[in-house]
């Protein structure tokens, strides 16, 4: 039974104001996944080259650039098996004040993060 003290609903199983999820099972593979995109730093320090080197689309490909830097935005992307994109990245001392975040959602909708260093 659940206590009716402004703070609790009959029936419920938590308290009103509080979050609860339902946590839904995902069929994924219990085996390590590896970065499927390759970086090339032989532009640096402005510009870096992202290649899906994976046999699947990344879908909602996007960037963030944390610290001192400047990165254009850019919309989410589809980036195909082979496909390549560059992203030109201006900043001092990049390797000490900065970090970029890419993420991308596999087919099955499974969500990933990378964090790069410079």
């Amino acid at each position: 039974m659940v206590p009716r003290e402004g703070l609790f609903v009959s029936g419920a199983e938590h308290p009103v104001g509080m979050a609860s999820s339902h946590i839904t099972q995902y069929e994924t593979e219990s085996v390590a996944y590896p970065v499927p995109l390759r970086l090339d730093r032989r532009g640096a320090p402005n510009t870096y080259r992202l290649t899906n080197i994976s046999q699947e689309p990344l879908r909602g490909l996007s960037f963030s650039l944390l610290g001192a830097g400047l990165m254009r935005a850019t919309a989410p992307l589809l980036l195909a098996p082979g496909q390549e994109v560059s992203l030109r990245i201006r900043g001092e001392s990049l390797p000490v004040s900065a970090v970029l975040i890419i993420r991308w959602f596999r087919p099955n909708g499974d969500e990933f993060l990378w964090r790069v260093s410079f």
